[in-house]
């Protein structure tokens, strides 16, 4: 125990500390333009990234993970919001959290290894793209300065790590193009022009809310859309920094984790958060590797707004924006293109659907229950084609059935037998099937009805032990002579 507190703690400490700081100022714009989405004052956002972050760090699965305010999450909010205000919406997020440890305690997170790699693909992608996306509104009726600060961003976040490992690149961006700013009073867009910031602790709340079934009754669909849009980000961003990193993370726990920090953002004035990507990748390429960076994101991130407030939003977006795009180009699978051309279709295409669903709604839940359900119907329409063999010898007429039985190739299978056999002794070889689900047992017994009905004398042979079962249980026309 004192070994994995030590390694996942205290075995990075510099480089932990280095990245959380980084993380923490870009976490800033980011929880502003999202409490901007949810329509609740920027504090709102600014809160549930410093309650989550904190708690995360403790509670969660995966070492170096941020979590904080979401753009997906705040979608959700949004109607609930507009009608009934911000006390349903803190309400609404301890119930999400109350929601997430159950699935955690139940094991949602098998649930993952249903997911395709060619969705975790369009996952990814689309992500980058989103971030991308999401910076350019900075670069529209700006002055010319603007695009030399992005410019020289990009620049330093590229090159400076060749030359100087110690420190951060995009920390060294944000100080010393901040400073040039400030200095030269030059004409740019700040952090400040985005939302106040107050700068003021956060403080505990009850939700003023009836305690009623009327109100449970109002928030549980909300809290249900926002327990599983984030679970779903956060196991598959959990998934991204696990190949990242090259190590495993604990995804029952990461549930519960986010559970537990959704009830305390809630009681402590923020909206329901998950994961983040974008900020995960940010920390990993920055050198962040153990819990200690994301206890300094939350950390840091409050200490910005309650001591270095006036300096945060003087920071120009520019520069934040900047480094976010040099995130979308390192999160973003380059491979993908040769994967394209090298993949079956039907994964390309699962891919494709992915990202276009997910840019074309800004929902990644959305493109990821899109692509895993279209994966499933290529791979039921890949696995339904049933082949049958018939032979005919003197007084026997043999079937020899090969491949997958059930719902989707039942139809395959009744039309290839020939029911105009008569007074025959007619077997059915299963040999090289396997018979899943009623829907088989249900073909096969109108199969063996239409044999008798010409005076057939039907038998079977081959079942396996599993398809043995289910055709005792289930099947009507039996007795038919099973054989060995």
């Amino acid at each position: 125990m004192l070994e994995k507190i030590k390694r996942e703690w205290f075995s990075n400490i510099r480089a932990d500390v280095l990245a959380g700081i980084v993380v923490a100022l870009a976490l800033i714009p980011e929880a502003i333009a999202f409490s901007i989405i949810a329509g609740v004052d920027p504090m709102v956002g600014l809160y549930a990234s410093f309650s989550m972050a904190v708690v995360i760090a403790f509670a969660g699965g995966r070492p170096a993970m941020i979590s904080a305010a979401t753009g997906a999450m705040a979608l959700l909010m949004g109607p609930l919001i507009r009608e009934y205000g911000l006390n349903y919406l803190l309400a609404a997020t301890v119930l999400t959290g109350v929601i997430q440890i159950f699935f955690g305690v139940f094991k949602v997170a098998k649930l993952m290894k249903f997911i395709p790699r060619a969705v975790m693909i369009g996952f990814v992608n689309a992500l980058a793209i989103l971030i991308f996306m999401a910076q350019m509104p900075h670069f529209i009726d700006v002055p010319t300065m603007t695009y030399i600060f992005a410019g020289i961003t990009l620049i330093i976040v590229y090159v400076m790590p060749r030359f100087v490992k110690t420190i951060p690149a995009p920390l060294i961006a944000i100080i010393a193009l901040t400073a040039i700013a400030i200095y030269a009073n030059m004409d740019l867009r700040t952090v400040g022009d985005l939302g106040a910031i107050t700068r003021s602790l956060p403080e505990f709340i009850i939700p003023n809310v009836p305690f009623t079934f009327e109100t449970l009754a109002i928030i549980f669909p909300y809290s249900i859309a926002l327990a599983i849009v984030g679970l779903l980000e956060s196991l598959l961003t959990s998934s991204i920094v696990d190949d990242m990193t090259g190590t495993e993370s604990n995804k029952n726990r990461e549930a519960r984790g986010q559970g537990i920090a959704n009830i305390v953002t809630g009681f402590f004035g923020g909206m329901a958060g998950c994961a983040m990507i974008g900020q995960s990748v940010i920390n990993v390429k920055s050198g962040g590797r153990g819990r200690l960076s994301t206890l300094i994101a939350g950390l840091f991130l409050m200490f910005l707004i309650i001591v270095l407030g006036d300096l945060v939003v003087q920071i120009p977006m520019s520069v934040l924006a900047g480094i976010m795009i040099m995130v979308s180009i390192g999160t973003f699978d380059w491979s993908s293109f040769s994967y394209l051309r090298k993949a079956p279709k039907s994964d390309a295409v699962v891919m494709l659907v992915t990202v276009a669903i997910v840019i074309a709604t800004h929902d990644l839940s959305k493109g990821v229950i899109a692509g895993v359900i279209l994966s499933a119907i290529f791979f039921t329409a890949k696995i339904s084609k049933i082949k049958v063999n018939k032979q005919v010898e003197k007084e026997r007429t043999t079937f020899t059935v090969e491949g997958q039985l059930f719902f989707a190739s039942v139809d395959s299978f009744v039309d290839a037998f020939d029911f105009t056999v008569d007074h025959k002794e007619i077997l059915i070889d299963f040999s090289g099937a396997h018979i899943w689900d009623d829907s088989a047992v249900g073909a096969i017994d109108k199969v063996v009805m239409k044999h008798r009905e010409g005076q057939n004398t039907v038998m079977m042979k081959g079942l396996n032990s599993s398809s043995q079962r289910i055709v005792d249980k289930l099947a009507v026309s039996c007795p038919a002579l099973i054989v060995k």
